[in-house]
């Protein structure tokens, strides 16, 4: 009953101790009033103070009721801070040392969701965007029940969306650099590996220009099969967006492609 009213006092006055109070509680050894006091700090949303106070607990505490709400609590402490690598790093502890928790599937997909977190911009190298889609199909097999399941698959779209953006940006790449045979396979590619992308108008498009500016660089033997590649891909796009924005140039570029091959004997 003594050290319950201790504690509660150390509660009371946490707000107001100074760095020297802190710092005699660090080096204290009594652990239940650090984790005590640690749990206020996290309560009132002060996740530094928390953080050093549960650091020193995980060895004394581990594989306990304590430990678990620990481990649980300084990932949740590194979320509320923005480090989501680390909040990761002890979501993913949490779920192997506390398999059978009722937080386990929460820490699961908070693990989850701090690799989609730290998916960079499509412009980016997208290792970590591939390690989050791994982890979120990861999350939807061990939990396929879940509440969370329509969030993780909204999460997922917009990982694959990111994706699907960087390829197309390589497309558009190949096609200023240029390098129009690359493009052309790109673009291509593109097409099989996304045949729902919403890129599809545009891709047509850039085909087109793509194949006319490719034969009009080509030698003589290799312009007919790409003027007329490029005649197809205006066609394509005309048949399947007769009201496309890009129509009135893509019927233009069709009409110069027709008038090539009129030329070429």
């Amino acid at each position: 009953m003594k050290n319950r009213l201790l504690i509660l006092a150390v509660l009371g006055l946490v707000a107001f101790t100074s760095c020297n109070d802190f710092n005699r509680l660090v080096k204290s050894t009594d652990n239940e009033m650090k984790y005590e006091v640690a749990v206020d700090y996290f309560d009132r949303g002060d996740y530094n103070h928390a953080l050093q106070l549960f650091d020193l607990l995980q060895a004394s505490f581990r594989n306990t009721p304590r430990g678990e709400s620990i481990t649980y609590k300084t990932a949740l402490c590194y979320y509320k801070q923005s480090d989501y690598d680390i909040a990761g790093y002890y979501f993913n502890k949490f779920t192997q040392t506390y398999p059978f928790s009722k937080d386990a599937e929460k820490a699961a997909f908070m693990n989850a969701y701090c690799s989609y977190l730290l998916s960079p911009e499509s412009g980016l190298d997208q290792t970590n965007t591939y390690s989050a889609i791994k982890q979120l199909n990861a999350f939807m097999d061990r939990y396929p029940n879940s509440d969370s399941l329509s969030r993780t698959q909204q999460l997922l779209t917009d990982l694959n969306n990111k994706l699907e953006e960087k390829d197309y940006n390589v497309c558009r790449l190949f096609y200023r650099m240029e390098n129009y045979s690359a493009a052309i396979t790109s673009f291509e590619n593109m097409l099989k590996k996304y045949p729902n992308t919403s890129h599809r108008e545009e891709i047509l498009y850039d085909m087109a220009k793509t194949y006319y500016d490719y034969a009009e660089n080509s030698i003589a033997e290799k312009q007919r099969e790409r003027y007329e590649s490029c005649v197809e891909q205006c066609n394509t796009l005309a048949y399947l967006y007769p009201q496309s924005k890009y129509l009135q140039d893509v019927n233009g570029i069709a009409n110069k492609a027709r008038k090539k091959l009129e030329n070429i004997q």
